[in-house]
């Protein structure tokens, strides 16, 4: 069976720790464990400490079968960060602005040209979704409307080409829309010039949502993921949102990440729908869920690390867990 790990943003030692919990063993260099397979939700990079050592953990577990990842947004930004623009001389896709380069910055100062170069060609060898017959998984959004768009543009085979990016990037292009989607989610624009500040201190006037549920009758407050409980969005009812995707109670389990949950403890969002993104880098926890093929999923399966406050060093705690 498979153990779903959430986003990692270069926390190497809670990822070995977590790793440990789940029965994985280092060896000759591989983690791996007799009976079990790990399925990465994606964002290795940027943030945290040891970025090269969770590039070296999660792609040789990945080339030598003891796991499979899915393409996080922050590595399809790192392909635009670093891919020239062709139309726009001494530019990249992703323009080089004070936010998106202190975004990548922990990537940039960690790793040396030559292992940048590698981790982006593998970046662009991952997929931008996972279905198995008894799970599914992807970095923000489960849509089947938009994986059509995504394949029927992958003309190199499985792997993102340039081509790809150059399209993706293009606001005019509906690629642009569909892989914007998958890998962060549709959003919706919060009514009467409401707005909030997001996990990096910025503003915004577009909020992420929980785009599995129908949206309306429900209040902004309500809609939004995670959810800000702020009175004046309690009483302003969802009136746009970027094209919601339904996940029906009878579909398989599915897992995500990207939405930098902050309970204190992991549960599911639904009985077949989890988040695995509990803000590792946000001083929270690094989770996985333990899958043995059941259809309802339980918070008794969730397995995570805590981050030890600042202060501590990691060799000195005890991580917290759940049924290990």
């Amino acid at each position: 069976m498979y153990d779903l790990i959430g986003d990692i943003h270069g926390y190497a030692d809670e990822l070995e720790q977590l790793l440990h919990l789940l029965g994985y063993r280092d060896i000759g260099g591989i983690y791996q464990h007799p009976e079990r397979r790990v399925l990465f939700c994606g964002d290795f990079i940027d943030r945290g400490p040891r970025i090269r050592d969770v590039l070296t953990i999660c792609r040789s577990m990945c080339e030598n079968g003891q796991a499979e990842a899915v393409m996080g947004n922050h590595e399809f930004n790192a392909l635009s960060y670093h891919t020239p623009d062709p139309g726009r001389p001494g530019k990249h896709l992703r323009t080089h602005t004070s936010a998106t380069t202190r975004q990548h910055r922990a990537t940039l100062d960690q790793l040396s040209a030559a292992e940048l170069a590698e981790a982006l060609q593998w970046f662009r060898t991952l997929p931008m979704w996972i279905e198995k017959p008894e799970l599914r998984m992807v970095h923000a959004c489960w849509d089947p409307r938009d994986f059509q768009i995504i394949s029927e543009s992958l003309t190199s085979g499985e792997s993102v080409s340039t081509d790809f990016l150059i399209r993706a990037t293009r606001k005019s292009d509906p690629l642009y829309r569909s892989v914007e989607r998958v890998l962060k989610g549709p959003e919706m624009r919060l009514p009467g010039g409401i707005s909030v500040t997001d996990t990096e201190g910025n503003t915004r006037r577009r909020v992420r949502v929980r785009w599995y549920e129908v949206p309306e009758g429900r209040s902004c407050a309500e809609y939004m993921l995670p959810r800000v409980d702020l009175p004046h969005l309690q009483m302003t009812m969802v009136s746009d949102s970027d094209r919601p995707a339904p996940y029906a109670a009878s579909e398989l389990p599915l897992f995500f990440g990207h939405y930098w949950l902050y309970d204190n403890t992991p549960v599911p969002l639904r009985p077949n729908i989890a988040c695995l993104d509990y803000s590792v880098a946000r001083n929270g926890m690094l989770t996985a869920y333990r899958f043995n093929g059941e259809s309802r999923l339980s918070a008794d399966s969730f397995v995570f690390v805590r981050r030890p406050p600042p202060e501590q060093s990691l060799p000195h705690t005890e991580p917290a867990q759940r049924n290990p």
